[in-house]
């Protein structure tokens, strides 16, 4: 798997577009500046009255001018600003570690590069017509498909842990490092904008955003290996795994009324939406049943391709 070209370009796509975030986020992000101890509540202060006029003159601009467009100022960084005032909490300046917590939406890529290799590792054998050279070995056909699978979930790992520390270097690079374990702001609620902020620690983030997002990568990753075991066609299982990767909440929200949606394997992939006290998707989930979900759905998938790969005659291959 890792002497082709294919799965180490995948890895230099996944670098270049860390190193352009961290450059996009140094030029145009806002929450780069750095508080001294004895002068960040007049920083604070100042920062506030600033993006206030600011906004204040772009509204007056578009009464004036009904027709047009102009993008004002963030004025999330005001509540945040208020929040360490009323609080009496020295904001920490933007470093390496924050990087690495917003770059967990990278793991979407992830799951699709992994999606890519699940789906080739099985059914390139019988295209390629290895297959017969595979299982003349004495090794039993559980074994090289457990052996197959395990090397999907180790790409998956490593990608994701590639990720993670890369973007950290590029954090720590661009930003530098805002200690040993810095917190930061966030919202309550990630699905509620109105649920108010947050003092969270930034490592502990970073522990559960890139947990959470494993467990889909695994469901999604174990999805398109049993495609690819039972179909043999890796285009097919490629297609279809990325299809439902991309549509699964669409699909789980069309059919949320009715009480059968909690069963969709897209509705419990998310377990996020079960922290502080959210709402979860469909009304009646709860964390154990999700999680009973997907323990049902690993097994069918995992039964599926073990059955047809391990009775399947190649005789004719």
């Amino acid at each position: 798997m890792y002497i082709r070209k294919s799965t180490w370009s995948m890895y230099i796509i996944l670098a270049i577009i860390v190193i352009v975030a961290g450059f996009l986020t140094k030029t145009f992000d806002e929450t780069n500046g750095t508080y001294e101890e004895d002068q960040w509540r007049g920083q604070l202060e100042e920062e506030n009255e600033k993006l206030i006029k600011e906004d204040e003159e772009i509204q007056q601009k578009m009464e004036e001018d009904e027709d047009a467009f102009i993008v004002g100022p963030d004025m999330s960084i005001v509540e945040k600003n208020n929040y360490y005032l009323e609080h009496d909490i020295q904001p920490t300046a933007y470093g390496a570690w924050e990087f690495v917590m917003e770059n967990v939406v990278l793991l979407s890529i992830v799951s699709l590069f992994t999606i890519i290799i699940a789906a080739g590792i099985v059914a390139n054998e019988f295209r390629w017509g290895t297959i017969k050279l595979l299982l003349i070995r004495p090794i039993s056909r559980s074994v090289i498909l457990l052996a197959k699978y395990i090397s999907v979930l180790v790409f998956a790992f490593f990608t994701l842990l590639f990720v993670l520390l890369f973007a950290w270097i590029v954090g720590a690079l661009l930003f530098g490092v805002e200690g040993a374990n810095p917190h930061t702001l966030i919202y309550a609620n990630d699905f509620d904008m109105d649920s108010g902020y947050q003092y969270v620690s930034v490592i502990s983030e970073i522990i559960s955003g890139y947990g959470y997002q494993f467990v889909n990568l695994v469901m999604m990753a174990t999805f398109a290996f049993m495609i690819s075991t039972i179909f043999r066609n890796s285009a097919l299982a490629i297609g279809i795994a990325i299809f439902l990767m991309m549509a699964g909440n669409q699909i789980v929200f069309f059919f949320s009324e009715h009480a059968w949606a909690k069963y969709i394997l897209f509705a419990n992939t998310d377990l996020s939406q079960y922290v502080d006290g959210a709402e979860p998707m469909i009304e009646g989930m709860t964390l154990p049943f999700s999680i009973g979900m997907l323990f049902l759905y690993y097994s069918a998938f995992m039964t599926l391709s073990w059955g047809f790969f391990t009775k399947r005659d190649i005789a004719g291959q």
